[in-house]
């Protein structure tokens, strides 16, 4: 079975897990994106996935290119408008790897993601339906889900001691829980979670269930920064998490 398409339809819920306002965007149409190649030809693209109140444009206005750039000068990078509706649709992930991912991978030796809160949510799922592809992930205030789930992890003791049980097809009940079904897994998968990243703001609303996650990652791969669930906490934790994971070999 493709776990692709089931997997994302159930995003539908996510407006009502996130409230407030998200961007639009027209699934009808291909995924907009903008890329910004480096001054040299590159050997790697750095995919960003906005969070939901960002779309193209105000992506492009935060400068998230140019500070990778800073840091990772022989990166291309690739600015995405994949928005709520798409989520909305249940072709999120399926158009990321079609539109966007497959063909970098023809292109580029590697591929990055950075995920911005629901776009950090999106790289997970990514991941998680291609675990293969990403060269690696750097995310900035992960969305994980509602507290039902993280109550039912942190009642066990944690991600480690948390019990599953059988895999369970995915449905809207139990969607949040293969998702971290997945997350517990990385606990065999080395490859993924050395190649890793996460950072947050220590006033901010996704705090507890980041930390749920986080223990999986090697310590010096989590970062917990002043601030809350802003631009002004992500400028300076992206910038920060990409000295930690170092320029990628060419």
């Amino acid at each position: 079975m493709d776990r692709r398409r089931p997997l994302l339809s159930l995003l539908v819920c996510l407006s009502f897990w996130l409230g407030g306002c998200a961007a639009g965007g027209d699934p009808r149409r291909p995924i907009p994106t903008t890329l910004i190649p480096a001054k040299a030809p590159a050997g790697q693209l750095v995919v960003v996935l906005p969070g939901r109140g960002d779309n193209l444009d105000s992506l492009t206005r935060t400068g998230i290119a140019q500070i990778i750039q800073q840091k990772w000068p022989g990166a291309d990078v690739m600015l995405t408008g994949l928005t709520m509706p798409y989520y909305r649709q249940g072709q999120a992930t399926v158009r990321l790897h079609d539109e966007i991912m497959a063909p970098a991978r023809q292109r580029y030796r590697q591929v990055w993601l950075v995920g911005i809160s629901l776009g950090g949510l999106g790289a997970l799922l990514y991941d998680q339906a291609h675990p293969d592809e990403a060269a690696g992930l750097l995310l900035l205030s992960p969305y994980l889900g509602d507290r039902a789930i993280h109550r039912e992890i942190r009642t066990a003791g944690g991600l480690d001691a948390w019990q599953p049980g059988p895999p369970q097809p995915l449905g809207p009940a139990t969607f949040q829980h293969e998702l971290w079904r997945s997350l517990k897994d990385w606990s065999h998968r080395p490859e993924r979670t050395r190649t890793t990243w996460v950072a947050y703001g220590a006033s901010e609303r996704f705090r507890r269930s980041i930390e749920l996650m986080s223990p999986q990652l090697p310590a010096s791969h989590v970062l917990m920064l002043p601030g809350h669930h802003n631009w002004k906490l992500w400028r300076g934790a992206l910038e920060a998490l990409l000295d930690r994971a170092g320029t990628p070999q060419p």
